[in-house]
């Protein structure tokens, strides 16, 4: 088996008095796609915004390619990282928002090429052509000079999409990104999530409520539960035949 791409070791997380997460001991192996599910306040989020440097553990270690995370080594000892070491190791990483966060002040194509030429160092016309074909593949090529304004919230949110696989990031995080939207407007998403899915070189995790999309898309389904992986293990199992009571009564509200 090859090295895990993305590893938590033994982590914590607590906001003031309150654990959100308990000890998390997690292996992703490259281009395997996670499903997380579980009931609001499980931790699902806090998983997510860990990896992306926005949350720091209180405790344990998080690994990303071989790197840890939240810790680098200074003068034979590990301590806590600093910003550039942080930035470096999140390169890997591209994320997408429930809430889009496009910069509204910026076009379509803005909003796509600017970490390109600012964080990877591209000149301008290959972040644009880079930037078009991306656009293209998320069917919003006639789009691109556009401002957010004028797109409906699924377009948002797959130009939200293009902007962090321009990157080529190792693993992409997708948070709730259908929860935000009009019901009519899901599929369209979903349906560029299974596209992406099937190129099958990045990893994928994804903080989801759709169950019948988890099933279709995920190799490992997350049960997270009261901050621990209550479960997991295949679609199959976990969804179509799980074994824990919590996880049975979570899943009674989505699946008839």
């Amino acid at each position: 088996m090859k090295d895990p791409i993305v590893r938590f070791k033994e982590v914590h997380k607590s906001f003031g008095d309150v654990d959100v997460l308990k000890g998390i001991n997690l292996d992703i192996a490259p281009a395997e796609k996670v499903a997380v599910i579980g009931p609001s306040g499980s931790g699902k989020t806090t998983i997510i915004r860990m990896l992306m440097t926005l949350e720091e553990p209180t405790s344990g270690d998080i690994i990303v390619d071989g790197n840890n995370l939240w810790k680098m080594e200074k003068n034979g000892k590990m301590v806590r990282a600093n910003d550039k070491h942080l930035r470096n190791v999140r390169g890997d990483i591209g994320m997408v928002f429930q809430h889009f966060n496009l910069f509204p002040h910026m076009t379509i194509m803005e909003n796509c090429t600017t970490a390109l030429i600012h964080v990877k160092n591209m000149n301008k016309e290959e972040a644009r052509e880079k930037s078009a074909q991306m656009l293209g593949k998320v069917g919003l090529g006639d789009k691109i000079e556009q401002y957010p304004s004028q797109l409906s919230g699924g377009q948002k949110q797959r130009v939200a999409m293009a902007r962090a696989l321009v990157m080529n990031p190792k693993v992409m995080l997708f948070d709730e990104v259908t929860s935000a939207l009009d019901p009519e407007l899901v599929g369209e998403v979903l349906e560029v999530i299974r596209e992406i899915a099937k190129e099958g070189d990045m990893a994928m995790i994804l903080v989801t409520h759709e169950m019948d999309f988890a099933v279709d898309i995920a190799d490992k389904v997350l049960f997270l539960d009261g901050g621990v992986i209550a479960e997991q293990g295949s679609p199959q199992e976990v969804i179509q035949n799980p074994k824990n009571e919590r996880l049975q009564s979570f899943l009674h509200r989505f699946i008839s």
